[in-house]
């Protein structure tokens, strides 16, 4: 591990010039104590690196020997700050191994291709924390180390353990064989198959995880993407899942989709607005969803619903018009 931050921490001050410890330590998720050990060690193996001092000073790195990566055309250079930002690697838990690809691709591009890269981070910014509302978007929380667990019994193709907490029960031990991970929406996945039958676990209640020696019972090759379709299919077909058909403002679909299960069917209505056939979870779940958009919204049916929501609207009406309740 120390050996893959000494690489990370040249490659930063290759490709940023002059850096402070403080930003070093942020960049490399260390203490600033070892940043100062990490740069004494390499000034010992005799790498150029020293300190400038003054207000803008900084550690800085002299000029040296770059290997460069060839091959890339201009769009693919200028493609490397955008794959890097999307969330995939932080719900896999691969944030810091990205980040320390990256430095090393573009440490290896050719000068004029570091220069195009430059520009495009200062120029990019893709999915940023809040929106223009602004409003924080969710990216579920994983256990690094049950993260890594789950991570090499999938790329081993090892029997996996994990302690899953299912929605409403109490967490239990279970034994899986990990097909694949896969991302919906900032949510990670696990597919598996348990004692034959196909399972989805979210890896998000997985607190703990333990790959086992034994081989996993799975095919040689897999097309995560068509299994992903075919689970969520015979999901939206079972259980108790309400259908709505629903008109709503086109600006607030999105935020619909995040909320819904899926969407059935979509067509745009004479004023304007999208009438969509939505599947929830159940009347609560679209009780919720709906009430969030408010008037940007009207469900069409069931009637059930939207008795719920008439009879929700009037008591909200009647708590601030009841002179009564005034403080």
């Amino acid at each position: 591990m120390r050996a893959d931050r000494l690489v990370s921490l040249v490659l930063l001050l290759r490709q940023r010039g002059r850096l402070t410890a403080n930003a070093l330590a942020r960049e490399l998720e260390a203490s600033t104590r070892t940043v100062l050990r990490d740069i004494e060690a390499l000034s010992a193996a005799g790498v150029p690196v020293h300190a400038e001092r003054g207000r803008h000073g900084g550690f800085v790195l002299a000029p040296g020997f770059r290997t460069e990566l060839t091959g890339l055309n201009h769009d693919e250079a200028l493609a490397l700050p955008a794959a890097g930002s999307g969330r995939g690697e932080q719900v896999f838990g691969l944030g810091p191994a990205l980040a320390s690809a990256m430095r090393k691709v573009v440490d290896a591009l050719p000068e004029s291709h570091r220069t195009t890269v430059s520009d495009a981070v200062q120029r990019f910014l893709v999915d940023p924390e809040t929106d223009l509302l602004p409003r924080r978007p969710v990216t579920e929380e994983v256990p690094g180390t049950a993260m890594i667990e789950v991570r090499r019994a999938v790329l081993a193709g090892h029997k996996l353990r994990i302690h899953y907490a299912a929605t409403g029960r109490v967490p239990q031990w279970r034994t899986v064989d990990p097909i694949g991970l896969v991302t919906v929406r900032d949510r990670g996945y696990l597919l598996a198959t348990r004692s034959g039958a196909d399972r989805t676990y979210r890896l998000s209640r997985v607190p703990a995880a333990e790959e086992l020696p034994e081989p996993a019972q799975r095919p040689g090759r897999v097309d995560l993407d068509r299994i992903r379709r075919e689970r969520s299919a015979r999901f939206l077909s079972d259980g108790d899942h309400v259908t709505v058909l629903m008109r709503v403002d086109p600006a607030r679909r999105e935020e619909l989709l995040n909320t819904a299960l899926a969407v059935r069917a979509e067509e745009p209505d004479a004023d304007g607005r999208l009438r969509l056939e939505v599947a929830f979870q159940d009347v609560r779940h679209a009780e919720w969803a709906l009430w969030q958009l408010g008037t940007d919204a009207e469900a069409l049916s069931p009637q059930s619903l939207r008795t719920r929501l008439r009879d929700r609207a009037a008591t909200m009406a009647t708590r601030y018009t009841d002179p009564s309740r005034k403080r």
